[in-house]
């Protein structure tokens, strides 16, 4: 028997990883590539079995999760936990091509799907939802998803379930938002570079807060850092892009130096030639350590070719529109 369920696309965060768990600006978008859907083994699937027995014990876990907090009196919204306990016992899975490990969603458009069909007192997503729910629904998903991550700001679920860029101004401060593609000049090219390893988020997270308990990583982090990702973000939406592409060296050039664990080591020279050359700036794609690098440019063609040599496949996000 099928059952009809949402699709759920991935996402990428354009700017703001590890930044906004300390109120930086974030913008985030749907990358409509990757999805992901609700589904039951053996209901007319063709999928891969194991790949589905393993995601259904994921769910199950997750139940778990939330009845724990349910019991604390910690659960941020209603579930309807004896339908998804039974959904589980039938064979629920998380029918995705979303990899997991590559700072794109993958968790998070799991966490949106089941609060979509399990909520009892759910905020609907829609396009003029107001200010106020977005950060509810934030809340919530940041909650929801520190199973996955230990610690979670919330915005992958949440741009997994509303399904539009979004601009993060501050945690209590999101809206829906546009990037306008017009004013990317030069034939500009968002790409991901596949690093061929999957990363773990919740130890690196940990390690970024452990290393913000010294004062000269917090000082130069909040004082230089933050305040060029918010740059990169007010140029992009403004089309600045001569602007844009500056701080966006200074961006590249932090993390290189600041973010050396969670970039894989055979990532650092490609790094490095890029911001020497000028040819591309790479930028990590979530928590890092593996998964999906972000890269810039205004010569997509010679990226495409310089990361061919290295047998690393790029895939195009966002392209300029003439």
């Amino acid at each position: 028997m099928s059952t009809k369920t949402d699709i759920f696309y991935g996402k990428v965060l354009l700017f703001g990883e590890y930044s906004i768990l300390f109120n930086s600006k974030g913008l985030t978008i749907p990358y409509t590539h990757f999805t992901g859907q609700l589904s039951f083994i053996n209901d007319d699937k063709y999928t891969d079995f194991d790949f589905a027995v393993q995601s259904n014990k994921q769910i199950h876990e997750f139940l778990g999760f939330m009845l724990e907090l349910e019991a604390k009196a910690e659960m941020p919204c209603n579930f309807d936990f004896k339908k998804l306990s039974t959904d589980i016992e039938k064979g629920l899975y998380f029918e995705s091509n979303i990899p997991q490990g590559y700072g794109i969603g993958s968790s998070g458009a799991l966490v949106a799907s089941i609060y979509s069909r399990y909520c009892t007192n759910r905020i609907d997503a829609s396009e003029s939802i107001s200010g106020k729910d977005i950060s509810r629904l934030r809340t919530i998903f940041s909650r929801l998803e520190s199973l996955f991550h230990g610690k979670s700001s919330g915005i992958d679920p949440l741009n997994c379930y509303l399904q539009h860029p979004l601009l993060i101004h501050s945690r209590e401060d999101i809206a829906i938002t546009g990037i306008p593609r017009s004013k990317f000049e030069n034939e500009g090219v968002i790409f991901l570079v596949d690093t061929g390893k999957i990363g773990k988020t919740g130890p690196l997270v940990n390690h970024f807060l452990e290393q913000m308990r010294f004062k000269d990583y917090e000082d130069v982090f909040k004082t230089d850092y933050i305040p060029w990702v918010n740059q990169c973000i007010s140029d992009i939406l403004s089309g600045n892009m001569v602007s844009f592409f500056d701080s966006l060296v200074k961006v590249s050039k932090f993390q290189l130096k600041n973010f050396t664990n969670m970039i894989p080591d055979n990532f650092l020279a490609p790094w490095q030639w890029g911001l020497e050359t000028g040819k591309f700036q790479l930028k990590l794609c979530g928590s890092g350590g593996g998964g999906f690098l972000l890269g810039f440019t205004t010569d997509y063609l010679e990226s495409k070719k310089y990361f061919s040599g290295l047998k690393h496949d790029v895939i195009p996000v966002y392209k300029s529109v003439k």
